[in-house]
């Protein structure tokens, strides 16, 4: 079983440095991989580059950039210099992202999606593959006047996962891709929609089996009601989001707290080997500071245990 967790901070102190420290404890912790999302403050290829090359325990991530605004050629670039400052230990992660944040931030026009994601995990491929793209599509062009591979930064090859969670994503990410990112997929959804989904993609596409690496928001604590009630508040704005309000509701559930793995050593532990049996082949926790510096050493504790 591979675990992992994803951080992030809240520190006034400096951003990289608190993390870097973070990472330190983790992998002392005995977990084996780091995550960061993309957010407007920090670039996470950047940090997963520095987080990788400080603490060298550690497998780095970043889930999930957003397609839209970005461009093939920029993203392999970003991503083999992460996986040269790591000695092959990094792993891209990508998103279609949120409308609203899209067209909100961006001004751009969130049309197209799965074509889109089609024609950017193609280029994208052949530039991590063999360090040059001559593609010509309907919504992107991406073409290499000059080599495009980093020494350093092709061996071994960027593993390329896709926050896909609904039928016609987890179609190209199968086809296209290294494996899937679900996040607020609980093992329901998993096992019986997201799993099948990709592996049947893969299979019809002559791919190896894909790595499913299940977001799963967990908090050891002995604080239950506190840390649910800061678990509410804070993820309520995945409610909104379309794509996630689908698989809550496929999970049975109404809120996008009622998925997180809050309790004891034995709680978390159980709801992970859950996600496990259900399909994933690796499992990386979220939200495990929504108690405390404590509460998240002591999650970060189990991890490295199980």
């Amino acid at each position: 079983m591979t675990l992992g967790v994803s951080l992030a901070t809240d520190s006034s102190a400096n951003y990289v440095d608190t993390i870097v420290a973070q990472a330190r404890e983790v992998a002392d912790a005995g977990v084996q991989s780091v995550w960061f999302g993309q957010r407007f403050d920090y670039d996470s290829p950047a940090l997963a580059a520095v987080v990788g090359r400080e603490v060298p325990e550690l497998q780095v991530g970043t889930s999930a950039i957003p397609i839209f605004g970005r461009h093939p050629l920029l993203i392999s670039a970003l991503a083999q210099t992460a996986q040269a400052a790591t000695h092959g230990r990094y792993h891209l992660g990508l998103a279609l992202g949120a409308k609203a944040f899209l067209e909100g931030a961006f001004g751009l026009t969130y049309e197209r999606p799965i074509a889109l994601l089609r024609e950017f995990l193609t280029a994208l491929r052949s530039l991590l593959d063999t360090g040059s793209v001559e593609f010509h599509g309907e919504l992107l062009t991406a073409a290499t006047p000059l080599p495009g591979a980093l020494p350093g930064g092709t061996e071994p090859p960027v593993p390329v996962l896709v926050a896909a969670m609904g039928p016609q994503a987890l179609r190209v990410t199968g086809e296209l891709a290294d494996g899937t990112l679900p996040y607020l997929a609980g093992p329901r959804t998993l096992g019986e929609h997201i799993v099948p989904a990709i592996t049947k993609a893969a299979e019809r596409a002559g791919r190896p089996a894909p790595r499913v690496v299940a977001y799963l928001p967990g908090v050891v604590t002995a604080n239950v009601e506190q840390v649910r009630e800061a678990a509410v508040e804070k993820m309520s704005f995945y409610e909104r989001v379309p794509s996630y309000q689908r698989v809550i509701g496929l999970e049975g559930a109404t809120r996008a707290a009622d998925l997180a793995a809050i309790g004891d050593e034995e709680t978390v532990a159980t709801e992970v080997k859950r996600y496990f049996d259900a399909g994933a082949t690796e499992v990386v926790l979220t939200a495990s500071d929504l108690g405390g510096p404590e509460d998240q050493r002591r999650t970060w504790k189990l991890l490295g245990e199980i």
